[in-house]
């Protein structure tokens, strides 16, 4: 993970060691994404899911200091995470005919994700208080959804539970930290974040799912 800050009196040189460290991080994150297929469900489903790629930008968009930076960052490294997926699977020999569209239909989902989780996390750390918790639930939203996604739609109980889980403690540790960060109605945040996971779901089911099947 890049842990390299930016500011707005940094350099361009700066930015763009930024930038470049996000895009090496979503290169590696594609790569072993392929990389796993076939190994364990729980390591192919740790990195092959919607959740698993995209809330690496929040955690991106916390570090970076500049807002424009990790909104840029974050669309970089979602772009990235595709081309370093498509590209394994390209000198893997299983990059079939119907590849270009479905990769085209990644690389828009994360372009348009990867700025908006970037910006919440930078916003959980840095954002005007008022916004704080509501960017702490757009954090937490990607996981449950995703945990929506696979009990209600794929049927994967285990995993669902598991995703589940996983987001319970994700929402417990942003409410918290606004809490201590002094942030009032910091609750808000575990208020918000099955609302947005219920959307999420309904935007990864009724969009993105509706995208694919139709390339």
């Amino acid at each position: 993970m890049a842990t390299a800050t930016a500011s707005s009196r940094d350099t361009p040189v700066t930015v763009l060691a930024v930038l470049t460290a996000t895009a090496a991080f979503g290169l590696l994150l594609g790569w072993a994404t392929y990389s796993l297929h076939g190994t364990t469900p729980l390591l192919e489903r740790a990195t092959n899911s919607v959740s698993a790629w995209i809330i690496w930008t929040a955690a991106a968009g916390a570090l970076i200091r500049s807002r424009p930076v990790a909104v840029w960052g974050g669309a970089l490294m979602m772009l990235a995470t595709c081309v370093g997926y498509y590209t394994a699977s390209t000198l893997g020999d299983t990059f079939g005919a119907g590849g270009l569209g479905t990769a085209a239909v990644w690389s828009v989902a994360g372009l348009a994700g990867g700025p908006l989780l970037a910006w919440a996390g930078w916003t959980v750390r840095r954002g005007p208080e008022r916004v704080r918790p509501v960017a702490g639930a757009v954090v937490a939203m990607v996981v449950l959804g995703e945990a929506f996604w696979l009990g209600l739609t794929l049927h994967y109980w285990a995993e669902a539970v598991a995703f589940l889980a996983i987001d319970t403690g994700l929402v417990a540790f942003l409410t918290c930290y606004l809490a201590r960060a002094g942030v009032r109605r910091a609750w808000l945040c575990a208020v918000l974040a099955p609302v947005g996971g219920l959307i999420f779901y309904a935007a990864e089911k009724g969009i993105l799912d509706g995208l694919l099947g139709s390339v």
